[in-house]
């Protein structure tokens, strides 16, 4: 299993679930939220890369951990595997850590750098905030 969590066992009505929890987190006001500070952490980054498989290595993050970097988050003792447990430290629902994570460690079909990796981030990121408040 993935760091994300998700397995092809997924089916059927478990799936359709699954998906609808994914779409609510991302879609309150919560996530949406979340999202933008997210957004605003990439894009305050000096180095535009991102890594996968881990919060943090060598000075480096994911996106969750470019933003548990700037919000001064102990990430080490977090379990990059533990969704709910990431979730919570970042006060967002698992199922949004889940598809955050899958993006950022499994969504690309392709190899990608770290730069690459940090643009499709922010172009995914950017595509799921539906309304920006002042």
């Amino acid at each position: 299993m993935s760091r994300s969590g998700y397995s092809d066992d997924y089916s059927g009505w478990d799936l359709v679930c699954w998906r609808g929890a994914v779409n609510s987190a991302l879609k309150g006001k919560r996530g949406q939220a979340f999202l933008i500070e997210l957004r605003d952490a990439l894009e305050a980054m000096p180095a535009k890369r991102l890594i996968a498989d881990s919060l943090q290595a060598d000075g480096e993050f994911c996106t969750i951990g470019a933003l548990g970097a700037k919000r001064g988050v102990d990430m080490k003792a977090l379990d990059p595997d533990d969704r709910e447990a990431v979730g919570e430290a970042f006060d967002i629902a698992p199922a949004m850590a889940s598809e955050i994570v899958f993006m950022n460690d499994e969504a690309s079909w392709q190899a990608e750098t770290p730069e690459q990796r940090w643009v499709r981030m922010r172009d995914w990121i950017t595509s799921q905030i539906k309304v920006e408040t002042a």
